[in-house]
């Protein structure tokens, strides 16, 4: 944790050691090197994960990531939430197999990059910590030379061919339009960290399209990060979670700090709570109303299928659906036979759990 690095990733080791900041440009970076990520198991990479906020969790913490919520990235850094290890996840890890062939194709998008651009991409074999914001973290997939801003960040990324509308720009400098915004917010949160003025991101789409773009440093969003990001973390060291949101990990958390109710205890609930009553009561409407629309074209569906297993909509390849209405079988546990055949069997293997009923009715 003492090692301050004023310019220097890599090792004499791996033979790739660089003087960051003596570059074309008269940039001198500061951080910390809090680990070097060679030998570093997934365990190990997870608990410095835990030390700070890292460039994926940027635009978590800013509110505008589709897979995470603020709340449940509280948890994970309060060590509420448990992240398993590869081993525990079939061997792809936390986020899965899209992150897990990421990792694997990183090396594959480098020297596209590289072949494309003439650009040597220099690896980093280091977590980066900033030190004038030690919460700050930085794991880059590199970092390369750039003609008018010298140390530059590179991150590679691959993404489904789903995506690829988020991806407009292509092999051009448009300074991060046409790139998804979480990975802005990521090289944003990554020049913080290491001072560089610029960064490099290059794609591979759906497995066959090739994109790269250079996005320029971006003081003013630089600083609503700092900001987002302290607040962020002074709520993590305090123990106060962040505003509650509709996510699973909310609910999780108010089960967790409230498992048990007082018998019989009555409180009175702020105004506010007549606003939320109406979103809950307008929600459960809705939530019935798509689900009798969804269970009448389901319906409608299978009254055309008939006994007929699967039907097909479409003629060409690329606009096929195929509707499927499918027998099969299974077995199950018959409880109510096992406590009438055998009542002291089965009172010995009852387990009795406790859990809170949620409701809202007019008395």
């Amino acid at each position: 944790m003492d090692n301050i690095a004023t310019g220097i990733i890599g090792s004499a080791e791996d033979g790739n050691a660089t003087d960051i900041g003596n570059g074309t440009t008269d940039n001198i970076t500061k951080f910390n090197i809090l680990a070097s990520t060679e030998n570093l198991s997934h365990e190990e990479w997870l608990a410095y994960r835990n030390l700070g906020i890292g460039g994926s969790d940027a635009s978590v913490v800013c509110g505008i990531n589709k897979w995470k919520s603020p709340v449940e990235l509280w948890m994970e850094k309060s060590d509420m939430i448990k992240l398993g290890s590869a081993s525990d996840t079939g061997g792809f890890g936390d986020a899965g197999e899209p992150a897990y062939w990421g990792n694997r194709l990183e090396g594959l998008v480098k020297e596209e990059f590289t072949l494309r651009t003439g650009i040597e991409v220099i690896p980093v074999n280091e977590i980066l910590q900033s030190e004038e914001h030690p919460f700050m973290l930085a794991n880059l997939d590199g970092y390369c030379y750039h003609p008018e801003y010298g140390e530059v960040v590179f991150e590679a990324k691959t993404s489904s061919a789903y995506r690829s509308g988020e991806w407009v720009s292509s092999n051009s400098h448009d300074n991060g339009n046409g790139i998804p915004d979480e990975y802005i917010l990521q090289l944003q949160h990554y020049m913080a960290v290491t001072g560089f003025k610029g960064a490099y991101i290059a794609v591979l789409l759906g497995g066959n399209t090739f994109k790269y773009q250079f996005v320029e440093c971006d003081e003013e969003l630089i600083s609503m990060l700092i900001q987002l990001e302290s607040e962020f973390w002074d709520k993590v060291q305090s123990g106060i979670p962040p505003e509650l949101d509709g996510s699973d990990a909310s609910a999780k958390l108010l089960n967790e700090h409230f498992p048990d109710s007082v018998a019989e205890s009555v409180v009175t609930l702020p105004d506010d709570a007549s606003y939320l009553i109406e979103q809950y009561n307008y929600a459960v409407h809705e939530i019935d109303r798509f689900t009798e629309s969804k269970q009448e074209a389901e319906n409608k569906l299978k009254q055309m299928l008939g006994d007929n297993e699967v039907g097909i909509v479409g003629e060409s390849d690329n606009e096929k659906i195929i509707v499927s209405w499918k027998s099969f079988s299974q077995s199950r546990l018959d409880t109510k036979a096992i406590r009438a055949d055998h009542p002291t069997l089965c009172s010995r293997y009852s387990k009795e759990t406790t859990s809170r009923r949620f409701s809202i009715k007019t008395a």
